[in-house]
């Protein structure tokens, strides 16, 4: 078994964790629980056959706003693996306004580093404490030094009263540790030694930056200078946890970490590549196509597999899975070269949101939009209430004006209750005098109605 297989979901738990935040879309939920188990199932296979299992690639197709990005993030936090989301608009017209494709891995694998130093960082967290108080302690009680007297012994006297004053300072400390560790002395200010960092400002001339090269300038000049010290003045209790961070550092070991980081993106790493189809080209072969085709052939040897040079080594790509997705109402899947669609075997469609699904998108997950508007009003101390038909017939208005105007999907229900919300929110707390504000089918139709009727400033404001 994995390591951690106590954090490895099953495909039907991965659903249920991301029903508590999707409405809908279980086609698309099946098929992202699936991919995510089979990085698992492949790391327990045995060695010859594990490197030739291929990541089930899948492609999210649908609308904007019914659910492809949120799938993928929430994704991300299920997994605890290196994960990463871009936009395949970024790497538009390479060399000019857009990014190196292979950036993507270098970002996934600064992400992996600084998730495992995190993990590390916990480990020796306790430790790190300790060696922070004995830092804070050192400041406040100096220990006793041991000065030899030139060119004779110490006499048995100033030997008895070395270590008479040792023993002396050595319980000092302890009475005074006892009070750090209760916090008695979080309030007084102390001054001690920190590194101060290297800055070196160095402007890169060309297309490409430091980060697609892979290279940290101030790492490699940083190495070569010395290390500055600077003074720092703050109470105990902030002075402890700067300390022990600076002490973590010091404990944990780096070529580890980045070896245990590359192991992760090449082995359970995540890329979502979002807007997918803004790169796929609409058939016309002139103008920003060329690029854009450009762009998918250079996707093409990340997504097949391939090594990436990065600043922690190189990273194979073999293995990493890549989800990508996109509205494609400009343009169809089949748009995309036929060796980038041969690279994602799985195709989920998305659905558009029925009435149904926004009344159960207002109430029904842990984040809804309802509970957060709820949320910080209570802040103001005004208690907010929705009753059902007001919550029906907000999602009958949001389904209405996607329908006429532009679908957009649950991205609707956001501009419809600012704009039925605007004056309460504007005039909370000064000119609200009631506490309690409820909010019915009446209210919400008197608002909203002609703005709905009128397709121009429905255009605008909706």
């Amino acid at each position: 078994m994995a390591n951690n297989s106590s954090k490895e979901l099953t495909p039907v738990q991965i659903v249920n964790e991301l029903n508590k935040y999707i409405i809908g879309q279980h086609e698309a939920k099946r098929a992202v629980s699936i991919a995510l188990r089979n990085r698992w199932r492949r790391q327990q296979v045995s060695s010859p056959l594990r490197e030739e299992i291929s990541p089930n690639n899948i492609i999210l197709i649908g609308p904007t706003g019914v659910g492809k990005t949120e799938i993928s993030r929430r994704l991300a936090k299920l997994a605890n693996a290196p994960f990463i989301k871009v936009e395949a608009s970024k790497f538009t017209e390479v060399g000019y306004v857009g990014r190196d494709v292979e950036s993507m891995i270098r970002d996934l694998s600064d992400f992996a580093v600084n998730m495992v130093k995190t993990e590390k960082t916990q480990e020796v967290q306790a430790k790190a404490e300790a060696l922070a108080e004995d830092r804070i302690l050192d400041i406040l009680i100096p220990p006793v030094k041991r000065t030899a007297q030139k060119g004779q012994q110490q006499t048995q006297e100033s030997e008895s009263v070395s270590k008479q004053e040792e023993f002396e300072n050595e319980k000092t400390r302890e009475w005074m540790k006892k009070k750090l560790q209760k916090g008695e002395l979080d309030d007084k200010m102390i001054e001690f030694d920190t590194a101060a960092a290297n800055n070196i400002g160095m402007q890169i001339l060309g297309p490409f930056g430091m980060d697609d090269m892979g290279i940290n300038i101030n790492e490699i000049m940083g190495n070569i200078m010395p290390k500055k010290k600077k003074k720092k003045k703050t109470t105990v209790a902030d002075a402890r946890k700067f300390l022990a961070q600076e002490e973590a550092q010091k404990l944990i070991d780096m070529d580890a970490v980045q070896r245990e980081a590359v192991k992760r993106v090449e082995n359970s790493g995540i890329v979502v590549i979002d807007e997918i189809d803004k790169v796929a080209g609409g058939g016309k072969g002139q103008g920003p196509d060329v690029s854009r085709e450009g762009v998918q052939r250079d996707l093409l040897p990340i997504v097949e597999g391939s090594n990436v040079n990065t600043k922690y080594g190189v990273v194979k790509t073999d293995h990493i899975l890549f989800i990508a997705s996109g509205a494609f109402h400009m343009s169809k899947p089949s748009d995309l070269i036929p060796e980038l669609q041969g690279r994602f075997p799985i195709r989920v469609e998305l659905n558009s949101l029925t009435e149904e699904d926004f009344v159960k998108i207002l109430t029904t997950p842990e984040n809804a939009l309802l509970k957060q508007y709820i949320a910080l009003l209570e802040t103001e101390g005004v208690n907010l209430e929705f009753t059902a038909s007001g919550i029906k017939e907000v999602a009958r208005i949001a389904y209405e004006v996607n329908s006429q105007v532009e679908n957009i999907g649950a991205r609707r229900l956001h501009t419809i209750l600012t704009t039925l919300l605007e004056d309460i929110l504007f005039n909370v707390p000064d000119e609200v005098p009631e506490k309690k504000i409820k909010i019915n089918a009446k209210i919400v139709k008197e608002k909203l109605d002609n703005i709905v009727k009128d397709r121009d400033l429905s255009k605008f404001i909706l």
